[in-house]
Parts: structure tokens; C-alpha cells; sequence
């Protein structure tokens, strides 16, 4: 049992030595859980996000003023006033996403009953914000005119009105969602590509037959592979959610990061089990690329993080719970962003300590026939 593990740390300490010597991995490593992280949380909002907007006010009413001071941050820079010959030229230049025309009698006309017409441009060509964007304007004007006409003509007010309240991101701000979730992806993704890479490295390096006629046991060879590379991934991990998330995007965690590095660390099992058995497989480094595109996309894409559970097909939802990024996901909103205990998490957390132990019994037993089949 001594010598078991003590093969076991020499074996873990030269995975790791390995592991520094490749500077192409260490590279990926740093970059996943820094730039790749920062860079999901604010390159490209989703949501709008101080969009450039343009008043031109011939109306110049108590009404036009109104609307024009209802278009605020976060969603809105501070609009600027400008003139009717301004107008395309701003939108020609690419200053202004959005250029908003009252014209002149627009108080009066809606006053007396008549119809009028708010003109809106659009600058198409930053499509995310103009799609979101225009029904942002269109919701806040029809808000802000439907209360002014009740306040000046003493209409009663509607019967009941919805009060929107936004738990656990009242701002609805994305960095919030997607660094944390952007780690999770991380977590998958390197621990998959470490595994197996460093399994088929040492195929391709001649290094494989050296353990086989030493005397360590395919058990060894798996366990050095899992606790090295899941360890650093780990602790990449951990560093990236107090330096990144919590230090340079400032993003609130409501609940215990121990219980979420634990749940990590049962996937870390689980997925390096599983690039063991695609290195298995692949009889080179470029072949278990190819078998990585057919895997981690499934597996980032339908966990339920980029697309909601529920917006799935319930076929493809029965089968990606016997992925482990499915129940990291579900645990990581649970913890990170509601403050669920263990109480809340302990399905997520038995799924993957199942799903982990079926991936590895599989994978060293994928494992030992290809060692035998070398001898």
C-alpha cells in the first residue's frame, strides 16, 4: 500500500514536471481562466449597454422633454441634442446608434386625439444593439406618453400594473453570469484537453513504454494523470474566481466557493476520466482534436448554461444529464449566484461523484487494453 503511493505522488510530480515543460499548455491554461474569462464578461454585451443616442426635438414641449430625459444609463449613454442637418451625418460618422426625431406639434396632436409619428433611426450596422435597442425605445416611449396623457387629461389609471423585481441581479448585468460561467465552461474544456494530451504525448514521445516495464500498475498511471491534471485545473480555477471575477470585474459571489471548488473537483474526475478515454481512442494529436469538437461542444453548448434546460428538446434534456457539465452548471448557479447550501446541492453533487466513477472504471479499463495490447 507504501509503494502504491508512493508510485502514485512520483508519477502525479512527473505529470506536473511535464506538464511545465509545455509551454503551449501552460499558455492555454493562463489564458482560459484570465483573457477568455474578462473577455466573455464585457467584450460583446448581449443586453444593451450605453448605446450612443441622438434627440432631434422640433417639438420642444414639456412632453418631448420628458421622453428625452426617460432614455438613461445603463442601457443609454446620455442623449445628445442635435439638428435635423446633423442627423445622417452622426449616423454616416458612427456616432450614434440610435437618432430620435419629435416633430413639431407632437404634444398637441396626441392631446387632442390626433395620431403622430415619432421618427426612430437606426444604425443596422451594430446589430446586436439595434435589435434589442429598438424595442427598448419603442417600450419607453410608449411608457413615458401613456403617462403623461393620464397625469395632464386626469385619466384613471390602470387597475393594476406589474412591478418587475430581478433576484439575485436585480441590474441584470451579463458579467455577472457569464465569467462565472465562463470558468465552468473552463473547467470542462482543460480538463478533457490536459488528460488526454498528456496520455497521447507520452505515446508519441516513446515515454509509454517506459511505465510498462516499470513497476507500476495502469491504476497508477490513471490516478498520477487525474490528480495532476485536475489539480491544476483546480487551482487555476480557484485563483481565477477570487483574482478575475471577484477582483477585476468586481462580480458578487452569494454563496460558499468551497462547495463549489468540491463539486468542481468531483467533475475534474469525471472529465479527465473522459479525455483519458478519447487519448484511448485517438492514435495522434490531431485525430483527438477532432474527437474534442464532437464532445466539448455538446457539452458547453447543452449544459444548460449558453441555452436554458427547459428551451431544449426533452430527449436532449434526459440525455445530457449524464454529462458532468450539466450538474456543474446547475450547481455552480446554485451556489455562486442564489447562496444554495449543501442542502440545495446534494443531487448535483451525488450525479457527479456517479457519473465520475462510471467515466473512470470505463476509462481504465480502455486504459489496460491499450497497454496490453503494447506489450
Amino acid at each position: 500500500m507504501r509503494q502504491g503511493l508512493a508510485n502514485l505522488w512520483q508519477l502525479t510530480l512527473k505529470e506536473l514536471w511535464s506538464l511545465w515543460r509545455d509551454r503551449v499548455m501552460l499558455c492555454l491554461i493562463v489564458l482560459s481562466f484570465t483573457g477568455m474569462v474578462y473577455s466573455a464578461a464585457s467584450a460583446i454585451p448581449d443586453t444593451l449597454s450605453h448605446a450612443a443616442i441622438a434627440i432631434v426635438d422640433e417639438d420642444d414641449s414639456p412632453l418631448s422633454q420628458r421622453l428625452a430625459a426617460a432614455f438613461m444609463a445603463p442601457q443609454f449613454s446620455p442623449p445628445q441634442r442635435i439638428s435635423v442637418a446633423e442627423m445622417d451625418a452622426g449616423l454616416d460618422a458612427g456616432r450614434y446608434v440610435f437618432v430620435l426625431h419629435f416633430p413639431a406639434g407632437l404634444q398637441s396632436k396626441l392631446q387632442t386625439g390626433k395620431p403622430a409619428e415619432v421618427q426612430l433611426n437606426v444604425d443596422a450596422t451594430r446589430m446586436d444593439q439595434a435589435y434589442s435597442g429598438s424595442a427598448y425605445v419603442e417600450q419607453i416611449l410608449q411608457l413615458e406618453i401613456r403617462r403623461f396623457l393620464q397625469k395632464r387629461q386626469d385619466e384613471p389609471r390602470e387597475a393594476a400594473t406589474l412591478a418587475l423585481r430581478a433576484r439575485f441581479n436585480p441590474a441584470l448585468e451579463k458579467t455577472w453570469f457569464s465569467s462565472v460561467l465562463q470558468i465552468i465552461d473552463n473547467i470542462t474544456m482543460l480538463a478533457i484537453i490536459l488528460a488526454g494530451a498528456a496520455l497521447i504525448r507520452e505515446r508519441e514521445h516513446g515515454t509509454i513504454e517506459h511505465l510498462l516495464v516499470m513497476p507500476v500498475s495502469p491504476v497508477q498511471i490513471m490516478g498520477a494523470k487525474v490528480l495532476a491534471m485536475g489539480g491544476v485545473v483546480l487551482v487555476a480555477a480557484t485563483l481565477s474566481l477570487h483574482g478575475v471575477v471577484r477582483g477585476l470585474l468586481d462580480v458578487p459571489i452569494e454563496g460558499s466557493v468551497g462547495l463549489f471548488l468540491f463539486g468542481a473537483a468531483l467533475s475534474l474526475f469525471a472529465n479527465t476520466a473522459l479525455g483519458i478515454s478519447l487519448a484511448t481512442v485517438a492514435r495522434s494529436m490531431p485525430q483527438f482534436g477532432l474527437l474534442l469538437m464532437l464532445v466539448l461542444l455538446p457539452l458547453i453548448l447543452l449544459s444548460g448554461g449558453a441555452t436554458p434546460r427547459e428551451s431544449m428538446p426533452v430527449l436532449i434534456q434526459y440525455l445530457m444529464l449524464a454529462a458532468p457539465s450539466t450538474h456543474l452548471v446547475r450547481l455552480g448557479e446554485g451556489v455562486l449566484y442564489r447562496g444554495a447550501g449543501l442542502e440545495m446541492v446534494w443531487p448535483q453533487l451525488l450525479a457527479l461523484f456517479l457519473i465520475g466513477n462510471i467515466l473512470l472504471w470505463v476509462s481504465l479499463r480502455r486504459l489496460r487494453t491499450m497497454l496490453t495490447q503494447m506489450n
